[in-house]
């Protein structure tokens, strides 16, 4: 899995796909953006629950 830097630099370069999309009324590219920030967002949330489960286990001592 990629860092979770990686993912934040894609959610913000999704962004801006988008609203340049917006700007020239290039839907396919639109489409795309917003495939790519619904990726990054997904990905960062399983970054999210890793660290969460992570914490956890270190606070509970259960082994993983």
């Amino acid at each position: 899995m990629e860092s979770r830097e990686f993912f934040e630099f894609q959610e913000m370069a999704a962004q801006l796909k988008r609203e340049a999309a917006g700007l020239t009324g290039d839907r396919l590219l639109a489409a795309e953006a917003r495939t790519e920030e619904a990726e990054a967002k997904l990905c960062l949330i399983w970054h999210e629950i890793a660290d969460m489960s992570r914490e956890a286990r270190q606070r509970y001592g259960v082994a993983g």
